[in-house]
């Protein structure tokens, strides 16, 4: 099952504030609009998505159809399979996409401990 790129979003409460901290461990933005909330970071292959105000969580994120620089790939399994593989595999969705659609969609579960996870197609 490929999920695509990882990313961990963060529910903080400065964004300025952990934009400095998680600088100091080697991490620059390369995405988002601080004006609304909300930057992407990356240190290598690693990415925090910094969130204030948008949830209440931190949540696990999978992107299909991208890889961890956020290019589109050739080829991927597209959210609404996944969404049909996890069913048949007894996994209980929280959140489901609209299987007679295409392109951007997403679906999102949550594991024994309560941690969400989101799986977010943007293609």
């Amino acid at each position: 099952m490929q999920l695509g790129a990882f990313s961990v979003s963060l529910a903080v409460q400065d964004l300025e504030r952990s934009r400095l901290f998680y600088e100091q461990l080697g991490f620059l933005p390369f995405a988002g609009d601080a004006d609304q909330g909300w930057l992407m970071l990356r240190n290598g292959e690693h990415v925090l998505g910094l969130f204030q105000g948008m949830f209440e969580r931190n949540i696990l994120t999978f992107n299909p159809g991208w890889n961890q620089q956020c290019e589109d790939l050739d080829s991927f399994t597209d959210v609404r399979q996944l969404q049909s593989m996890l069913r048949e595999k007894g996994a209980e969705l929280a959140s489901v996409a609209e299987e007679s659609t295409s392109g951007p969609a997403s679906i999102s579960l949550i594991d024994p401990d309560g941690n969400q996870i989101l799986i977010d197609q943007h293609r």
